[in-house]
């Protein structure tokens, strides 16, 4: 098998690093790239990526950030979260590294149906197109719920060793972490800032006062 290079979003989360182990297992050469945002930044990436012993890119998308977060194409979640357009703006830069640089193609940790907004089969499927990365995303916890990406298509990477993980328990993924012999990674937060009622509810009165912050 023709050893592919995957460029992985990578928060520092459990899901993403769990991404990058599924991808090294099949000998895929990984490089890892965190986004920088006016709300998440790479402190949780930057260990994860020495422990995984890949390395890191970090780029600021701060400005196109601040655009996706004033007019949403696809509306906010539960708070003034954009989740949908956020995703897609990061796999949009990733997708534009691929090409620049070579790479086969992008990951991430996203698992079908974990987050009610992001995550369902539908939005998922709305990222890929909006970032135009149809065809090379995978997504290594659900990838056997979701189309054959490319890679797996050109015999890349084995779909039959990706997993077929979906819904918001995090079973399958402690027990994946135990056999890994992970043990340092953050626990799962509610999210960005942008969910957290009470930051929303000041953003927004910031948002309608100053519209050009």
């Amino acid at each position: 098998m023709i050893n592919a290079r995957a460029l992985v979003l990578l928060s520092g989360g459990l899901d993403s690093i769990l991404a990058v182990k599924l991808l090294q297992e099949q000998g895929i050469k990984v490089e890892a790239v965190n986004f920088r945002t006016n709300f998440c930044g790479p402190s949780k990436a930057r260990p994860a990526a020495e422990a995984l012993g890949v390395p890191l890119r970090e780029v600021n998308i701060r400005e196109d950030f601040l655009g996706v977060l004033k007019k949403p194409k696809h509306g906010y979640g539960a708070g003034l979260n954009p989740c949908i357009d956020c995703h897609a703006l990061m796999l949009k830069k990733a997708g534009e590294t691929m090409r620049a640089e070579g790479f086969d193609f992008v990951a991430t940790g996203e698992v079908l149906g974990e987050r009610p907004m992001s995550q369902h089969k539908q939005a998922l499927d709305i990222v890929a197109r909006d970032a135009d990365v149809v065809g090379y995303l995978l997504r290594p916890l659900s990838a056997r719920l979701l189309e054959p990406t490319i890679a797996e298509q050109e015999g890349l990477i084995n779909r039959e060793q990706l997993l077929d993980i979906s819904g918001r328990s995090r079973k399958r993924q402690m027990m994946l972490a135990a056999q890994y012999g992970l043990r340092d990674y953050p626990t799962p937060a509610g999210g960005c800032a942008l969910t957290q009622e009470g930051f929303a509810a000041r953003l927004k009165e910031l948002m309608k006062n100053k519209p050009d912050f």
